[in-house]
C-alpha cells in the first residue's frame, strides 16, 4: 500500500515514517532480549511444575536436590516472605502450590531451585519428591455454570457471570437465524520466551529485575507483596522483548527469579524454553457463543441473544474483563436497538487464560459475523450490502446503553475493502506454492474453488470499568539535548519511535534521546488495549510541551517579546530551522525538567443489567478474504486479505502497516491452524512442532488503506492499530471458506476434517 506524506514534513516527525531507534540492532542480530542477560557470578535456576491438572499435595521432600552439588537453595511455598498469591484482578494464584493446597492446572509451580548450571538445576528439579493425591479434574465450564459442589477453590467457580438487557424486550423479527460457535484456545506465541535476571542489593534489603514485561509497575506492585518489600525496595528494568501479545501481563517468573536471588544473595536468571512458555503464560479463552438475530424483511437488525460462555482456565487472570470487552460489543459495528445477553467466565482445570491481542472481542466477532452472513443469505442479499444496512455510525449506541460518541466510519470502512483490487484467478503455472498444500504437491487445481468471505469489528480502546488509566512521562532539555523518559514496555510495537517522532514535532529539535525504561518514573500503565499511542504517547506530548513553554519564556526574556502574544506559530517548526537557532540557542547552558500525566476521563462500571459507559474510546476496520480451497483435502489457501482501518490519524506509515500485516499474520492463525489442544486437562502440543503458527508462505497479499479521520478526543488525533487488524480477518477467512465449501464451519480453527467430511 501508499501512503501519501506530506512533503512539509520533517523527516522524523509525526506523519513520516521514522526509523525506530531499535531497528539496526534488532535487523544486525546484536539486540539485547531478556534470553540474552547476564551477570557475573550469576546462578541459573529452574521452577518444578505440577504434572497433573488437578492434585492435592501432600507432601513435599527437597533433601536430595539439596545434597546435589552445585545447587544453592530450593524453595517452596514455605520460604514465600509475603503474600503467598497474586493476580491481576483477583490475587488467587499461588506463588507455589502448597502442601495440603490443591494444584489446579498442569505446569503449577510447585518448588525452584538455584543451582550452577541449567542441566544442574535439571537434575535438581528431578530429585524433589512430590506426593500427590490426584483428583478428578473440571474441564467443561458448563459444570461449573449449572453449580456442582465441588468446589476448585476457595473464591469459587464463576470469576464472573453478567446480563446485559437493552431496549424493548418484546422485539422480534421477521427473519431470525441462529449459530452456536466455538473458538479454541490461541497461544500468543511469541517468538522472545520468558526470561528475567535479579540482582540482589549487597544487604539484602532489595532487588532490582530486569525483565521482558508489559507492565512495569504492575509487576513491581505484585512483586514487593510476595517479596513482604516496600515497592521502592524493587526496582524493574525493562528487559527487551521479543513479541507480547498480551501474554506478560500477568507474573510468570517474576516472583521466584527474586526469591532465588534474595535468597542465595546472588544474581539469578531464569528462562523458560518454549514447552514450559506454554505451561508459563495465560492464553486467548477458549469459548462457546450462542446467538440469535431478529431482523426485518430488509436485514435490518431489531435484536441480538446470546449466551456467552468463556473458559478461564484455574486462575483469575483478566477473565471477568475480557468476558465485559466481548458482550458488550457483542452487537459488533452495527445498530442494534434490543439485546439479551447472558454470559459467565468459569474457573476449571484447563490452563489459565487471560489478555490475548483482540481481548475477548476476538470471539464475539467470530460469532456475529458468522450471523452477519447467515442473515445476508437468509434474506437474499451479497455480505456486503447487509453489513451496510446496519453500519454503525457516531451517536449511535451500543447493547451497554453508551453512546459511541467517537469518530466512526463504518461504512467508510466496507465501502473502501470493497473498492480494493481483487486478486488475480490463480494462474496455471507449475508453482505449487500458490496453492493449497503448497510444495507438499497435495493439492489438484481441479478441486479448488476460490471463496471470498468478509468480517468487520469494532474494538474498544484502553482500560475500561472505572480502571484509573493514566501514563507518565518526562522531557528533559539539558543545553539543548532533549532526553525522554516513560515506563511504557516496548514491546515490538514502536512506541521508542513515537516518542522521539512527538518530541521532534513538538520541540523541532532533530537527535531525541531515551532513557532506560524502568520503575524510576510514574507508571504508563500496561502496553495492551491498543492505549499506548493514546495514553503514553499524550503523556509525552505534555511533558514536551511543558517544556516548549518554558523555552518560549526564555525566548520571548531573550528577544524582548511579549510573551502572552508570543505562541509556537511564531516559530517556524515545520523545518525547524528557526525553532532550533531561537530555542536551542536560548537553552544553552540550561536544564528544563518537566513531568506531566495523562489521564482519560473515567468509565462506568456495569450495572446489573450490563448497562454503564464502561469504555473510553473505539475503533473500527473491515477485512475482506480471498481463500483458495482444496476441497477433497480439506487445505486451505488464503490468497488475499484486503482491508480499510479506521486509524483516526496515521502517526507513522511504515508502522501502521506492520501492524495491520502482523494482526492479519495472527488472525490467520486462529482461522485454519492455531490451537493449543487440551484434553482432560492436559495440553497435547506444547511445542511448535505440533502448535502450528503461520510461515511467510502461509502469509496471504495484504492490500490496506487507512482511514483518516481526526479523533478529537485523542491528545494526538490518533487511534490505536495494534488489535483491529486480527480480530476481524478470522471470520472473513472462515466466511471465504464457506462460501467455497458450503460448509456450515461453527469452529474455529477450521480443520481439514471440517472441510472435506
Amino acid at each position: 500500500m501508499t501512503t501519501a506524506v506530506s512533503t512539509r514534513l520533517r523527516q522524523g516527525t509525526l506523519g513520516t515514517s521514522a526509523v525506530r531507534p531499535d531497528a539496526n540492532a534488532k535487523v544486525s542480530g546484536s539486540f539485547a532480549f531478556s534470553s540474552d542477560m547476564w551477570a557475573d557470578g550469576m546462578l541459573w535456576g529452574a521452577t518444578l511444575r505440577s504434572p497433573h491438572p488437578r492434585a492435592r499435595v501432600v507432601s513435599i521432600d527437597v533433601s536430595a536436590a539439596l545434597a546435589i552439588d552445585g545447587v544453592s537453595c530450593v524453595i517452596t511455598a514455605d520460604d514465600v516472605p509475603g503474600q503467598l498469591t497474586y493476580g491481576l484482578i483477583a490475587q488467587d494464584q499461588p506463588v507455589f502450590a502448597r502442601i495440603g493446597d490443591e494444584v489446579r492446572y498442569v505446569g503449577e509451580p510447585v518448588a525452584a531451585v538455584a543451582a550452577d548450571h541449567p542441566e544442574t538445576c535439571r537434575r535438581a528439579l528431578a530429585a524433589i519428591r512430590v506426593d500427590y493425591e490426584v483428583l478428578d479434574p473440571i474441564t467443561d465450564p458448563e459444570v461449573c455454570i449449572a453449580g456442582t459442589e465441588d468446589l476448585l477453590h476457595p473464591d469459587g467457580n464463576i470469576f464472573r457471570e453478567q446480563r446485559v438487557v437493552h431496549g424493548d424486550q418484546s422485539i422480534t423479527g421477521e427473519v431470525v437465524v441462529e449459530g452456536t460457535y466455538v473458538i479454541g484456545m490461541q497461544d500468543q506465541a511469541f517468538l522472545g520466551l520468558e526470561a528475567a535476571l535479579a540482582l540482589p542489593d549487597h544487604d539484602g534489603s532489595g532487588v532490582e529485575l530486569y525483565i521482558a514485561t508489559q507492565w512495569l509497575h504492575e509487576d513491581r506492585k505484585q512483586i514487593a507483596a510476595c517479596l513482604g518489600l516496600p515497592e521502592e525496595k524493587v526496582r524493574l528494568v525493562l528487559g527487551g522483548v521479543g513479541g507480547a501479545f498480551g501474554a506478560r501481563e500477568d507474573i510468570s517468573l517474576q516472583v521466584h527469579t527474586c526469591l532465588l536471588a534474595l535468597r542465595t544473595g546472588r544474581p539469578v536468571r531464569i528462562a523458560y524454553d518454549r514447552e514450559e512458555s506454554f505451561y508459563g503464560h495465560v492464553h486467548r479463552h477458549p469459548a462457546s457463543i450462542w446467538m440469535r438475530h431478529h431482523a426485518d424483511r430488509d436485514g435490518r437488525i431489531r435484536r441480538v441473544e446470546a449466551r456467552v460462555v468463556f473458559d478461564g482456565g484455574a486462575y483469575c487472570s483478566t477473565s471477568p474483563a475480557v468476558l465485559v470487552n466481548g458482550i458488550s460489543q457483542i452487537q459488533g459495528p452495527y445498530k442494534c436497538p434490543s439485546a439479551l445477553v447472558e454470559s459467565w467466565a468459569v474457573r476449571t482445570n484447563n490452563p489459565p487464560c487471560g489478555a490475548m491481542r483482540g481481548f475477548g472481542v476476538v470471539q464475539a466477532c467470530f460469532a456475529h459475523e458468522s450471523q452477519m452472513d447467515k442473515l445476508a443469505a437468509a434474506i437474499g442479499v451479497d455480505p456486503v450490502e447487509i453489513r451496510l444496512r446496519n453500519a454503525m455510525e457516531t451517536g449511535d449506541v451500543l447493547v451497554t446503553g453508551q453512546i459511541v460518541d467517537d469518530v466512526a466510519p463504518v461504512e467508510r470502512c466496507i465501502r473502501e475493502t470493497a473498492a480494493l483490487p481483487m486478486p488475480p484467478l490463480s494462474p496455471d503455472s507449475d508453482d505449487y506454492r500458490d496453492i493449497p498444500g503448497g510444495s507438499g504437491l497435495t493439492a489438484d487445481r481441479r478441486h479448488i474453488r476460490r471463496g471470498v468471505g468478509w468480517g468487520v469489528s469494532i474494538k474498544n480502546l484502553m482500560y475500561s470499568e472505572g480502571f484509573d488509566d493514566y501514563s507518565t512521562a518526562r522531557c528533559r532539555m539539558d543545553d539543548g539535548v532533549v532526553t525522554v523518559k516513560f515506563a511504557t514496555a516496548e514491546v515490538g510495537q514502536g512506541f521508542v519511535m513515537l516518542a522521539q517522532q512527538i518530541a521532534r514535532s513538538v520541540l523541532g529539535v532533530d537527535e531525541v534521546l531515551l532513557d532506560t525504561i524502568d520503575t524510576q518514573i510514574g507508571s504508563a500503565g500496561s502496553t495492551s488495549a491498543s492505549r499506548q499511542t493514546w495514553m503514553s504517547g499524550g503523556a509525552v506530548d505534555a511533558a514536551c510541551r511543558a517544556v516548549r513553554e518554558r523555552l518560549l519564556d526564555l525566548v520571548a526574556d531573550r528577544d524582548g517579546l511579549d510573551r502572552s502574544s508570543l505562541t509556537i506559530d511564531d516559530l517556524d517548526i515545520t523545518d525547524g530551522l528557526s525553532y532550533r537557532r531561537s530555542v536551542v540557542d536560548a537553552a544553552r547552558g540550561l536544564r528544563i525538567d518537566e513531568t506531566a500525566e495523562y489521564r482519560h476521563p473515567p468509565t462506568e462500571d456495569l450495572d446489573q443489567n450490563g448497562q454503564g459507559n464502561c469504555h473510553v474510546a473505539f475503533a473500527f476496520v473491515a477485512h475482506r478474504a480471498v481463500v483458495d480451497v482444496d476441497v477433497d483435502l480439506g487445505l486451505v489457501k488464503v490468497v488475499q486479505v484486503a482491508t480499510a482501518q479506521d486509524v483516526g490519524r496515521v502517526l507513522n506509515p511504515l508502522s501502521c502497516v506492520g501492524q495491520v500485516e502482523g494482526g492479519i499474520a495472527q488472525g490467520l492463525g486462529l482461522a485454519v491452524m492455531e490451537e493449543i489442544v487440551v484434553a482432560d486437562g492436559l495440553v497435547r502440543n506444547p511445542s511448535f512442532t505440533d502448535y502450528l503458527l503461520p510461515t511467510f508462505l502461509d502469509a496471504p497479499e495484504v492490500v490496506a488503506t487507512f482511514i483518516e479521520e481526526f479523533e478529537p478526543k485523542s491528545p494526538l488525533g490518533a487511534k490505536g492499530v495494534g488489535e483491529p487488524p486480527c480480530i476481524s480477518v478470522t471470520p472473513a477467512i472462515v466466511n471465504a471458506i464457506r462460501q467455497a465449501t458450503g460448509r456450515d464451519l461453527p469452529r474455529v480453527p477450521v480443520r481439514p476434517s471440517d472441510i472435506c467430511l
